[in-house]
């Protein structure tokens, strides 16, 4: 999710189309948090694994 953002920013900031921005930033956000809640041992989504 993370990697997703991060390409459709620079997709958003590259070429003339805020809305890829904004939605990159929308799921590096989200992903971050995801990312920090899984390490510290939190359950995301009621699960504490994904596999």
């Amino acid at each position: 999710m993370i990697i997703l953002g991060v390409i459709l920013l620079l997709i958003g900031l590259l070429l003339p189309v805020p809305f890829l921005a904004t939605i990159g930033g929308i799921l590096i956000v989200v992903g971050l948090i995801l990312w920090i809640l899984g390490a510290t041992g939190r359950a995301v989504g009621g699960r504490k694994h994904f596999w």
